[in-house]
């Protein structure tokens, strides 16, 4: 597609992956919807080639070759969590909204279902939605005051033990708070409740909650229970230099750095949100419901005149 035909022509990022059938026809269908209604379907570098050939990508654009990150309306995100993060890495710091279409398993980020994916690309199109904005968090890792990494996570950022468990101090706004022997320590926000955290024992926190979580795993500790911190707070894990391994921080489960002994990991909310497209008005506890499963009715069943 030539820089003529993108000028002035709304752009619509698709991100999608080569991975499964259903991904590959669900993009099939998204491109070939949005170039009916006139719309540039844009895709990452790497992502076009994949799609290569699966279809003629000549009919949609590049990011940054033609269409920038600024100028896109809205991306539309076709797999679980995954994908969606890796969405958002591309567009963090602009305002481009993020819709999810679940074509994995519990695609508890995704908006829609992959039955839904007609109607959502109709509302996409017909700019039917409304955005939410979610709390990331910045993270940092230092040894001896040197910066070893510099990043940021929409769900959580977790400090984890290579092969022997580790030894680590946490603390909360430059203030100690104890010690203990762990396989790892996850520090979240509320979007992240639902993922890592939840798995780790954390709670469930609504996503309009302003707040952040730090959940022990596998603490040999009594005091070993997740805390939940205002949204301003400062949270922070030590590698205490006793460790005979190395530590590892991920974020997103998708940017890895090593954390020899010493090392500090420090959390705060980054002034950079996630935007993320709502077409479905269900409140957060029917997600709940729908994603895990959850019984509503009491373990006897439905009762007469609807008491559970």
């Amino acid at each position: 597609m030539t820089n003529a035909q993108i000028e002035g022509a709304r752009s619509i990022l698709v991100v999608s992956h080569t991975h499964r059938d259903e991904a590959i026809a669900a993009t099939i269908e998204v491109v070939s919807a949005l170039r009916a209604a006139g719309v540039v379907p844009v895709f990452e570098a790497q992502d076009r080639i994949e799609f290569g050939s699966h279809f003629d990508t000549s009919v949609t654009a590049e990011l940054g070759q033609g269409v920038s990150v600024d100028e896109l309306e809205v991306a539309l995100v076709l797999g679980g969590d995954g994908t969606i993060l890796r969405a958002a890495e591309t567009l963090r710091g602009s305002e481009c909204p993020i819709v999810g279409v679940n074509l994995g398993h519990v695609g508890f980020l995704a908006e829609m279902e992959s039955y839904d994916l007609a109607s959502t690309i109709d509302r996409v199109l017909r700019r039917d939605y409304t955005v939410e904005e979610r709390l990331t968090i910045e993270v940092r890792a230092t040894l001896d005051g040197e910066v070893i990494a510099d990043t940021w996570a929409l769900n959580e950022a977790s400090v984890e033990k290579r092969r022997r468990m580790l030894e680590v101090a946490v603390g909360v706004d430059n203030r100690p708070l104890s010690s203990f022997a762990c396989d790892g320590v996850v520090l979240a926000t509320p979007t992240g409740s639902t993922a890592y955290a939840f798995s780790a024992g954390g709670p469930v926190v609504w996503p309009g909650v302003q707040a952040m979580l730090l959940v022990p795993i596998a603490a040999h500790a009594l005091f070993n229970k997740p805390l939940v911190t205002g949204p301003d707070s400062e949270l922070t894990v030590r590698i205490l230099p006793e460790n005979i391994g190395p530590g590892v921080l991920w974020c997103d489960g998708r940017r890895r750095t090593e954390l020899p002994a010493g090392a500090v990991v420090s959390v705060r909310r980054s002034p950079d949100s996630v935007r993320l497209a709502r077409l479905n008005e269900a409140v957060f506890s029917d997600r709940l419901v729908r994603k895990f499963h959850l019984p509503v009715e009491g373990w006897r069943g439905a009762r007469k005149g609807g008491a559970a």
